[in-house]
């Protein structure tokens, strides 16, 4: 598997939420995969969902350590939603932004869009480039972050 990240510049324009929480926005994370025969798990040579919600947890976990410099504990994934199969060979687009945080919580929305989709009826080694990249998964994960590893973020 062929993994690059992406580490855009840190940047934080934080507004306050009703409950107390801040709303950021703008601590992102990116990844682009290529799915190998391994990550095949289904009839008719599909992936497996959770091999996309690892990939999402890698991203909460990167946001984490760039808001907290610590890990944190995956909580939990709402509004997990598949929209299309996955096949070996595709290539995904992973993105991830925090859009919430609280004093031990951090908020990430996630998607996961097919940029490439592996062609093997044409043959073995065929692929082609999508023209728009098509949406494969969307969630959104809560994560926690140990009291003592917490950063005072500033107000803007």
């Amino acid at each position: 598997m062929s993994t690059t990240t992406e580490r855009p510049e840190l940047r934080e324009a934080p507004t306050a939420s009703a409950d107390g929480g801040r709303e950021t926005g703008e601590t992102t994370a990116f990844l682009r995969v290529r799915l190998n025969e391994a990550d095949a798990y289904y009839g008719g040579n599909v992936v497996e969902g959770a091999r996309v919600l690892r990939l999402f947890g890698d991203l909460v976990t990167e946001i984490t350590v760039r808001e907290d410099g610590d890990e944190g504990l995956l909580a939990s994934y709402s509004d997990v939603r598949f929209t299309a199969p996955v096949s070996p060979g595709d290539y995904l687009e992973v993105r991830g932004r925090l859009v919430r945080r609280t004093r031990l919580r951090r908020v990430v929305e996630m998607t996961a869009h097919k940029v490439i989709a592996a062609d093997s009826g044409t043959r073995p080694s065929a692929a082609r480039l999508l023209p728009e990249p098509r949406l494969v998964c969307a969630a959104t994960a809560t994560t926690v972050v140990p009291h003592e590893a917490v950063r005072k973020k500033e107000s803007s």
